[in-house]
């Protein structure tokens, strides 16, 4: 298919020795989880997506970005998700087989149709035309409609990254999942925000943020190490603080009230400016390109009905703004201030976006990617289900 394949072999530059500055791994008790090899974490989840019918190049491109996504530490939009889509598959709302087609194609745009299938090849396929556009023009910008869950929107971004332009990726949403400010029940999405800027000597500067305080995917995460929430991530019916996490996965996705705050967490936290940047990428992410907002597609959907999820890709070359090679070595000037900010705690170093992830892929790459217990067994059963063999370290 058209598009990029995401590298997981190589390292890249040295990491710079870090610890999290957000929160998007949890690896968990060493005691909990056993280490897998990444070609056997991208080896499993190409199985699956075989034996589900997904056409070869398409499990490939899929395999390969969710594989990468669990070498970055990101380990709630990995693996993890293979029952969420084999929950879609069976409910006839996922079109596994489904090839992407371009809809529209302009000088420096386009507009794909994800054909109700996963949303992982045809984002590939979305972020890659926008890069050529780019390099072709300065600028290129590609809607999809019609596809769903993507993974994680930074992965997209990388891949802008890796060709020195710079990139940024939103995304709409199906499960309602956000209460607005001052609201009380939920109608938005994570909608996610992702941006990547490369440099000349320092690894990417890369942003991949959901517009809630937290990603739901994080909180089951969670759920499956038996960890407590931070106070301020998910709130009740009537706004109150949920801090276990079996608790607020059934907020988030079983009962019509409560879900996740806005990034900020209360009103007072400024967490209107996390609802604003959810709107923000619900426009782009769905509305630009024609997709479903989820409050009303829900109202009116019927069963089989896909979840026209809608993604939106764009790519800047920085040669087209200014002298080649000019861009990197500031971004390389930008990076290196923020690293040599005197940290107000030496065991919390000034961290610019991407350095934890980063370093945990190199350590990742070296020690394994730790597949807890829970998940395990959720995952093979699975894997029987579908008649492939379970490749993970028993």
């Amino acid at each position: 298919m058209p598009g990029l394949r995401m590298r997981i072999a190589d390292t890249r530059k040295e990491p710079r020795a870090t610890t999290r500055m957000g929160d998007e791994t949890v690896a968990g008790d060493s005691a909990r989880t056993v280490p897998a090899q990444i070609g056997q974490v991208r080896e499993q989840i190409l199985l699956v997506l075989r034996a589900w019918g997904m056409p070869e190049d398409l499990a490939d491109s899929a395999a390969g970005l969710m594989a990468e996504t669990d070498l970055l530490g990101v380990d709630s939009h990995g693996i993890s998700m293979l029952p969420s889509y084999e929950n879609k598959l069976r409910a006839g709302t996922l079109r596994i087989d489904a090839r992407p087609r371009v809809a529209r194609d302009g000088t420096a745009s386009a507009l794909l149709d994800g054909g109700a299938g996963l949303g992982h090849p045809v984002s590939a396929q979305g972020m890659a035309m926008a890069i050529d556009k780019a390099r072709a023009h300065g600028v290129g910008a590609v809607a999809v409609r019609n596809s769903h869950h993507f993974g994680a929107a930074g992965v997209y971004a990388r891949l802008a990254v890796q060709r020195g332009l710079v990139g940024l990726v939103t995304s709409s949403a199906t499960t309602l999942i956000m209460v607005p400010t001052h609201g009380a029940m939920p109608v938005l999405g994570t909608n996610p925000i992702a941006f990547g800027a490369p440099a000349q000597r320092n690894d990417a500067l890369v942003l991949d943020m959901a517009t809630t305080t937290v990603a739901a995917n994080k909180v089951k995460v969670y759920d499956y190490h038996g960890k407590t929430l931070p106070a301020g991530w998910a709130v009740d019916g009537a706004g109150g603080v949920v801090t276990e996490a079996a608790e607020a996965m059934r907020y988030i996705f079983k009962h019509a009230e409560g879900g996740l705050t806005p990034l900020g967490g209360t009103a007072a936290m400024s967490s209107h400016k996390g609802y604003g940047l959810a709107l923000m990428a619900q426009v782009l992410g769905g509305t630009l390109g024609g997709s479903a907002l989820a409050a009303r597609h829900a109202t009116r959907r019927g069963p089989g009905d896909p979840d026209d999820i809608g993604h939106f890709f764009l790519a800047l070359d920085p040669a087209a703004f200014r002298e080649a090679g000019s861009f990197t070595q500031d971004m390389d000037e930008l990076i290196d201030t923020m690293h040599a900010v005197p940290p107000a705690d030496p065991a919390q170093p000034v961290l610019v976006p991407g350095d934890p992830e980063m370093a945990e892929r190199a350590r990742r790459l070296r020690d394994g990617v730790p597949i807890a217990q829970a998940l395990a067994s959720v995952l093979k059963p699975l894997c029987e289900r579908c008649g492939v063999p379970y490749v993970l370290p028993q």
